[in-house]
């Protein structure tokens, strides 16, 4: 992840000044040093965020598919767990000693 980031954060900032329009004829430049850094953004946000949680979502799928008994069993034995979380973070059950 530190590579990633790392190298993100040197292209943005190796755009910026182009970006801001420092220096002699950066007003053709700029529209490019901003394209340039917004794909960066956004190109590092979907590496880090979007595909883990796609690869995520495929894995419960596969997980699924091969055995659902198991898998709604283990989901009911977690929303069991939430229940008084959920309820204590709702104020529909007040906390115990309160």
């Amino acid at each position: 992840m530190r590579p990633v980031v790392m190298t993100a954060l040197a292209m943005i900032f190796g755009v910026l000044p182009a970006a801001l329009g420092v220096g002699p004829g950066a007003e053709t430049r700029a529209p490019m040093a901003v394209a340039t850094a917004a794909g960066m953004f956004s190109s590092t946000l979907l590496t880090l965020l979007v595909v883990p949680v796609f690869y995520l979502a495929i894995e419960d799928a596969k997980a699924f598919l091969s055995s659902p008994r198991e898998s709604l069993e283990r989901v009911r034995v977690a929303a069991r767990g939430l229940r008084p979380l959920a309820a204590r973070i709702t104020g529909l059950v007040p906390r115990r000693g309160a």
